[in-house]
């Protein structure tokens, strides 16, 4: 994106691409259809030591200009849940769309499978770049480096390494936007219940987010845990509302009165999947699994109904950045130009996307990062 809005200004564009192909985490991202934006783009969905950073160039390049584009090229798409919009067809149409905009002009070059080994400036401040395919020299040098999840895909620190070289402050990086995984008892239950899904509002002490949560043989996945996955730190419990569109207490008093003499585990498998009511069985009233709901006291149900509307565990960690979605951490924005991404410590040098300290959630705001940054700075290199 930043190369093809900077050619477009006459500026000749080398992009150097660490990996053996283009555009990686684009084909195999919203599995291989591509989550391009959201409908829904605000400030308040991005996490940052320096929240009003992304407000400027969110607003210059937003996701309807992003959307022009995809129409122009006549791109098939669809909506989704929550604002999300995913290509019909392929996640090559965006990918395509890009490189298609580099050609236009001609100015653009790509070069893949290049290994950049040292980057050093000149007396006259210019950039010279060293690496396994030569050596270049620049006016401008544009980060646009990634961060540390998914390595196969072709990320790596390097894009820190070389703040730090310059000066510039790194904040601690993690894996984001992933799946918790467990070590204690409550590991062999999502073991059991592997492949089962349902809508809950996941939270703790920071954020909450009603979605979908997946059972898996490690722990929890879904859009609610890897949402919930930039919020939580190592040590901290998490909770499910497993029913929170429903008062569960009044529900089963209400119950009670209607089917006295039937079990709790009975009429709680018609509001959700009779496997996962087996194992909250286990957990939660072991002790009442074959009282009748005649027999139990209200003050009993609803201490049961109150559990599973905040049932807490402790995540042992995540999957970490083998599975991770993003790279949360990163380049301090405050010594970055919020409107041209230009750093304040090295003329000529910019950072744009995910090196920065700049995540989004999940739904298409990372990549509308990715766009909205490389036009901020593709109209001033």
């Amino acid at each position: 994106m930043c190369a093809a809005v900077a050619a477009k200004r006459g500026r000749r564009v080398l992009v150097l691409e660490r990996a053996n192909k283009v555009g990686k985490k684009i084909l195999m991202s919203g599995g291989g259809r591509c989550n391009f934006t959201n409908l829904y783009v605000e400030p308040e969905n991005f996490l940052s030591h320096n929240p009003h950073f992304v407000i400027s160039a969110l607003s210059r390049y937003t996701q309807w200009d992003f959307l022009g584009l995809v129409g122009d090229y006549k791109i098939a798409y669809e909506e989704r849940k929550h604002g999300q919009l995913f290509c019909l067809n392929s996640a090559k149409d965006i990918l395509n769309m890009l490189l298609a905009e580099c050609e236009k002009t001609g100015q653009v070059t790509i070069q893949t499978s290049t290994e950049i080994d040292s980057v050093q400036t000149s007396n006259h401040g210019q950039f010279i770049l060293s690496t396994n395919l030569g050596s270049y020299q620049c006016e401008s040098l544009v980060v646009a480096s990634g961060g540390l999840s998914i390595p196969t895909l072709g990320g790596s620190g390097f894009g820190y390494e070389l703040a730090k070289q310059f000066g510039h402050q790194v904040y601690p990086t993690r894996a984001g936007l992933v799946p918790f995984t467990f070590s204690n008892q409550f590991k062999a239950v999502t073991e059991r219940l592997s492949g089962n899904a349902l809508d809950v509002t996941l939270s703790n002490t920071e954020a909450e987010f009603t979605e979908a949560l997946l059972f898996t043989h490690r722990g929890l996945s879904g859009p609610s845990s890897l949402q919930l996955s930039n919020y939580w730190q190592v040590g901290s419990p998490i909770s499910i509302n497993f029913f929170p569109a429903l008062n569960l207490s009044q529900w089963l008093i209400d119950k009670k009165q209607a089917q006295p003499k039937s079990l709790l585990r009975t009429v709680l498998s018609e509001i959700m999947a009779k496997s996962i009511v087996l194992e909250l069985q286990q957990l939660v009233w072991p002790q009442h699994s074959d009282t009748a709901l005649g027999q139990l006291p209200d003050a009993v149900l609803q201490q049961i109904a109150g559990q599973l509307h905040q049932f807490e565990q402790k995540p042992s960690g995540t999957e970490g950045y083998r599975t991770a979605e993003v790279t949360l951490g990163g380049v301090d924005t405050t010594e970055l130009s919020s409107k041209t991404m230009e750093s304040k410590k090295q003329k000529g040098l910019y950072f744009i996307g995910e090196v920065m300290d700049v995540t989004g959630h999940l739904g298409g705001f990372n990549f509308q990062w990715a766009w909205a940054s490389g036009v901020a700075a593709g109209q001033v290199v």
